[in-house]
């Protein structure tokens, strides 16, 4: 199977379109989510029913589960949680719902998906003593995938030790653990604006990571005249 995995939408339906016909020019047979497909952006709606239609394979993350009302905003910073609530009283009955029945985790084929970690979904994975945490929990999966911090990256475990990497294509070895970030799709922090996702294949057990451009000014406008925080906005221009 060749799998495309992405992450961190964030209501941002120029980004997931752009994302989703590279994915269809690459040929992957399944697209899995790792959650917050909204959240921040200005069309909450329109990428929940995208992945609705497309019958993508989705988690919960922590921006889905506030504009559900399934937990409430209480750790997010202002302009994180005034977007959070302008989501939650902009999503149809129906979206809302949907959001609320996704798993917080899930095994797929031979890897597991998460989205914070594997020990909490709101927890972040930002170095490789972060994640030697995550991978004394693995203990029948060698890879997991998982996002939220909006970062490309992957993160090895062998010979005791975990080790960050940055590489743009690998092949999973045998004798190793994995926990790999896709990067976002809607809102990188990596300081690279374009949208990121990866393609693993589990034939040939190798991971690509892609970056698309998509039409940033369209999203800006929108975020704007939604009257969300311009520094949402802005942010995406710099990928940060």
């Amino acid at each position: 199977m060749k799998y495309a995995i992405i992450s961190d939408i964030h209501a941002n339906l120029e980004a997931l379109d752009t994302t989703l016909k590279q994915i269809d020019k690459l040929g992957a047979d399944k697209i899995i989510c790792l959650g917050d497909i909204v959240g921040y952006g200005a069309n909450p709606n329109e990428c929940v029913e995208t992945i609705r239609e497309r019958s993508i394979e989705s988690i919960i993350g922590n921006h889905d589960a506030v504009a559900c009302g399934k937990t409430e905003p209480d750790n997010f910073n202002p302009v994180a949680r005034d977007a959070a609530l302008w989501t939650r009283n902009s999503l149809t009955e129906e979206n809302r719902e949907f959001l609320s029945e996704l798993d917080e985790s899930k095994l797929i084929d031979d890897f597991l998906i998460v989205h914070g970690a594997i020990s909490d979904t709101d927890h972040y994975i930002f170095t490789a003593y972060d994640a030697l945490i995550e991978f004394n929990l693995m203990k029948k999966q060698s890879v997991c995938f998982f996002g939220h911090t909006h970062v490309r990256t992957y993160y090895t475990f062998q010979n005791d030790s975990s080790t960050n990497h940055l590489d743009y294509e690998f092949k999973i070895d045998v004798k190793a653990k994995y926990l790999i970030n896709p990067g976002s799709i809607g809102q990188p922090r990596d300081r690279d604006p374009r949208a990121s996702f990866l393609v693993y294949d589990t034939e040939k057990r190798t991971v690509k990571f892609t970056r698309v451009e998509y039409d940033i000014s369209t999203t800006q406008k929108k975020i704007i005249e939604a009257g969300l925080d311009r520094r949402l906005a802005d942010r995406l221009s710099f990928g940060r």
